[in-house]
């Protein structure tokens, strides 16, 4: 194509330049219809030869157009089928969180390892319907302070969830802690959060629960069954109700429980929580926690008793986080047999990774009958987690 316009371009310019008929003699006349019949049939000729490029340039067109589908029609089943087997996961998951402190108890001071609760699960997710899920999930405790043993359960059930809810049976979380003390539990101890731990509740086996989330608000009631123990009924009763959103929360929550003494009931521990937390700024979070506890127990008065845990953590900068706490148990107790305290933890944190924290702790518990508690503390943490899609 590029010889045919050069070719026409050199006849147009001879053309142009051609001297005056009147000025050349008759042969002149015969080569200029020469020339003319030539540009003609040239004409012709290139009209043809776009023709033939365009018929085949279309006729390429198509060919890719049908590759192209025929491309897509074999892909787009495989990618069905691939975003199927991302429905259902499985995630493994240990934690080990060694620690080495100096520590003064019960009158006494010593060096000594210990933990802060290492653990090790498992977790897995099927979708079998539209918005239905089962969920299997199996979690295990390490005691690095105890010859490293495993096979303590933390929590081991199956949940099945549904545009109307979640049901699980197993040992789990109770609304308790989920609402409660989860948001004050900050600190890389294995007492904390540290009024909440003397006398409450981490995890409940035989436990039936149900959650249900609608908007900011979260529904979640849940229940003790142990045949094996206390009465034919419900052991334990944990009602509550939490609000979230942009950072902010709040709980509140209900709970007896059966007082049981050698597999017999013996009266029971009535309980009315609240919570708040809220992520001030990027870089400062606040949390606190109260409980109000009433002891019913058989043969003895009535009292009452209480937990306060307030908790707060600073990101100082990338690598530097420093947590703050101050706690306060009462059990109502007002003799030598109490074990009412308050104190204050101090907590200095390294992340050099998401998964790694290296932690410098000051904690300090002040009895008001027993003898006063204080440590000073370097701990490792390290958490591992890989999740199988299949």
């Amino acid at each position: 194509m590029k010889n045919i316009n050069l070719s026409l371009a050199v006849l147009m310019v001879l053309l142009c330049v051609a001297p005056p008929i009147n000025a050349v003699e008759s042969t002149d006349e015969q080569e200029l219809a020469e020339l003319k019949k030539q540009l003609m049939l040239l004409t012709k000729k290139v009209e043809q030869l776009e023709q033939k490029n365009r018929e085949k340039s279309k006729q390429k067109n198509n060919a890719q157009q049908q590759q192209s589908e025929q491309v897509n029609h074999n892909i787009q089943p495989a990618a069905k089928d691939e975003q199927k087997q991302e429905k259902n996961d499985v995630r493994l998951y240990a934690t080990l969180r060694p620690t080495y402190g100096y520590i003064e108890e019960s009158g006494e001071s010593f060096w000594d390892v210990r933990d802060a609760l290492s653990h090790a699960g498992f977790k897995a997710n099927q979708h079998f319907f539209d918005n239905w899920s089962a969920e299997l999930h199996g979690e295990w405790s390490i005691d690095l302070a105890n010859n490293a043993d495993f096979g303590k359960a933390r929590q081991v059930y199956v949940a099945v969830n549904s545009p109307a809810g979640r049901l699980g049976i197993g040992k789990q979380r109770p609304t308790q802690y989920l609402f409660i003390a989860e948001y004050v539990d900050i600190f890389n101890h294995s007492n904390s959060p540290f009024a909440y731990d003397s006398e409450s509740v981490f995890f409940v086996n035989n436990l039936l629960s149900y959650s249900l989330k609608t908007g900011d608000i979260t529904w979640m009631a849940v229940s003790q069954f142990d045949g094996s123990k206390g009465d034919s009924g419900s052991d334990l009763l944990n009602l509550g109700a939490s609000f979230d959103r942009g950072g902010f929360h709040a709980g509140a929550t209900y709970l007896i429980e059966d007082n049981i003494v050698e597999e017999l009931v013996q009266g029971e521990d009535e309980v009315w929580a609240v919570s708040l937390a809220y992520d001030i700024t990027d870089d400062f979070y606040l949390a606190t926690s109260y409980q109000d506890r009433t002891y019913k127990h058989n043969n003895a008065m009535e009292r009452s008793g209480h937990t306060l845990d307030i908790a707060a953590a600073y990101q100082l900068s990338e690598l530097f986080k420093i947590k703050l706490g101050y706690f306060d148990f009462d059990d109502g107790i007002s003799s030598v047999s109490s074990g009412k305290f308050n104190g204050v933890n101090t907590t200095l944190e390294w992340l050099p990774a998401d998964n790694l924290r290296f932690h410098l702790e000051y904690l300090h518990r002040d009895f008001d009958y027993l003898a006063d508690f204080s440590s000073w503390t370097l701990g490792f943490r390290y958490d591992f987690s890989h999740t199988w899609q299949y």
